[in-house]
């Protein structure tokens, strides 16, 4: 392997480590309410998280639209401007881009609230949906601009006020959902939907917190009055032409990127309305199956895929860049180990997750039924599928496949259309989850083959990799196995404490065993990096 190569290799391995404990932190930040936010929701808990799902699985779209990629276009010019010593050029940039998100934003937001209605009629949930919407959309009216002003101090190579207003929204978000939920539950009406209504709100409040955030670092830095009072520049910039082309190239990049929420939304329109006709399940069992299938494994396997696209959002600057300069031999390194990658994390955190459902779904939610645990392993299980389609997509679009990449999915859209109802027909609730592994097959499959004929990329090398993951994930997956069937004899899953001694256990055996036996077959080193698996080889005695 070239130097270069290794030296890409190391930096995707920093970046992805970086990214990593970014969206990890988000995530699990976002996702440790939902134990406190679930009991007291009581016996409602299961409809509850259907209806907060189903709302924000069409509010990601709608700001997945909202944002079309310009807050990433903002940040490059800034920081090309920056590089020629024109400050002033990037301001009017951010000024024209703050003005037409603002109208972006309400007309997204516009659409999304007065739309409520029909939205929620096609989920076939009705009027409880309608203002869990409406209460999302107010967040919707100020993202877009927010995003521009994170946009500037990326630009500025600054992460700080970008981290810190992150941390900031997740934070007062959460207190706002505990807070309103307790006073609704537990001192006003008791009411389950406004508790959600106030809930989904909460990631308004939030953004609040983070535009005052970002205005401070705004103001301490001295760049309110540049950037907001237009001040006359000698050189012209079409600032309308530059924002249109960064919206058409971002489209690709949007209808990929939103590929999840996408099939997630076909499942929101078809299931409760599908099986109202195929059984005799009222709507509120219905939702309870949607909250078992789609709402409550989605706040668990999110976290596995926040690092499925950390894996496939390092990689593609150096891919392009290597794509560009004609380096089909580095390009080609890139995506092995990009995969290679992935499949080190991914195979693993998948099946432990399986192994351990019955704990993991506990911790979060309550001791599951049968159905529920059933589902939620299946869910588990299809991560697989949105892992691979998350770090493929990206990675062929880096190769300028932008067309392909949109047609595959589409293609793959197609068949998980084409499959829903029969699917949900024979298999009721788990033939939502099947037509999601099989439509995204599609893609994954063509996505695939099509950087293969373009990189040339050791097939044979990746499937050598891929199979020595795997034997290692099973030997763990015993090791794992035979201890929850131990601990299961004499300390049986009950309630969250004995759900954590399982999972603490659990994880700690499946960690130690994948560990020792990834640093001595050096797959490790494709996660962590070279120097510091050499380092853990040596402490352990494993070189």
């Amino acid at each position: 392997m070239s130097k270069q190569a290794i030296s890409q290799q190391e930096k995707m391995v920093q970046g992805t480590l970086w990214l990593t404990m970014g969206n990890f932190a988000s995530r699990l930040l976002g996702v440790i309410y939902i134990i406190p936010w679930f009991m007291l929701m009581g016996e409602h808990g299961n409809q509850a998280n259907a209806l907060f799902n189903m709302g924000y699985n069409i509010y990601a779209i709608f700001l997945n639209i909202s944002t079309a990629g310009i807050n990433v276009a903002v940040a490059k010019q800034i920081s090309k401007y920056n590089s020629m010593d024109r400050p002033e050029m990037s301001y009017k940039l951010v000024r024209t881009a703050f003005q037409f998100m603002l109208v972006l934003g309400a007309i997204a937001a516009g659409i999304m609230y007065i739309g409520a209605p029909l939205f929620a009629e096609i989920s076939g949930v009705k009027d409880d949906l309608v203002p869990v919407m409406r209460s999302l959309s107010w967040a919707v009216l100020i993202f877009p601009s927010m995003s521009i002003i994170r946009g500037v101090f990326q630009g500025f190579n600054n992460m700080k006020p970008y981290a810190i207003s992150q941390v900031a929204e997740q934070i007062i978000r959460v207190i706002w959902i505990l807070l309103a939920s307790f006073f609704i539950m537990k001192l006003g009406s008791g009411n389950y939907i406004e508790a959600v209504i106030q809930s989904t709100f909460a990631a308004f409040i939030g953004m609040i917190a983070s535009v005052l955030v970002l205005a401070y670092y705004l103001w301490k830095a001295d760049l309110v009055g540049p950037i907001f009072l237009e001040k006359p520049v000698g050189e012209k910039m079409d600032t309308k032409a530059v924002l249109l082309e960064t919206v058409k190239e971002a489209i690709p990049f949007i209808i990929t990127g939103a590929a999840i929420q996408i099939f997630q939304l076909i499942d929101q329109f078809t299931f409760i309305n599908a099986m109202e006709v195929f059984s005799n399940y009222t709507n509120e069992e219905l939702q309870v199956l949607f909250s078992y299938f789609a709402a409550n494994p989605n706040k668990v396997y999110m976290i596995l895929i926040s690092v499925a696209i950390a894996i496939g959002g390092v990689g593609i600057p150096l891919l392009t860049e290597n794509f560009v300069k004609k380096d089909k031999k580095a390009s080609a390194h890139l995506i092995e180990n990009s995969l290679t990658m992935l499949m080190v994390f991914l195979f693993p955190a998948v099946v432990g997750a399986t192994i351990l459902a019955k704990p993991l779904y506990t911790v979060f939610y309550n001791v599951p039924d049968t159905m529920a645990l059933s589902l939620f392993i299946v869910a588990m299980l299809s991560t697989f599928v949105l892992g691979f389609y998350t770090v493929l997509a990206p990675m062929l679009q880096a190769l300028f496949e932008n067309r392909n990449a949109v047609k595959y999915f589409l293609y793959g859209a197609l068949v998980k259309l084409v499959v829903q109802l029969p699917f949900i027909f024979l298999f009721r609730a788990y033939g939502p989850l099947l037509s999601t592994i099989v439509g995204l097959s599609v893609p994954i499959v063509m996505m695939y083959r099509r950087t293969l004929r373009i990189t040339g990329f050791n097939h044979q090398l990746l499937l050598n990799r891929g199979l020595l993951v795997l034997m290692q994930t099973l030997v763990m997956g015993v090791l794992v196995l035979i201890v929850e069937i131990g601990l299961n004899a004499v300390f049986p899953v009950t309630d969250r404490f004995s759900s954590v001694v399982h999972l603490v256990i659990g994880v700690s055996v499946g960690v130690i065993a994948y560990g020792i036996m990834s640093l001595a077959t050096k797959s490790a080193d494709f996660l962590i990096g070279k120097n510091k698996a050499e380092t853990l080889r040596k402490k352990f005695k494993l070189s």
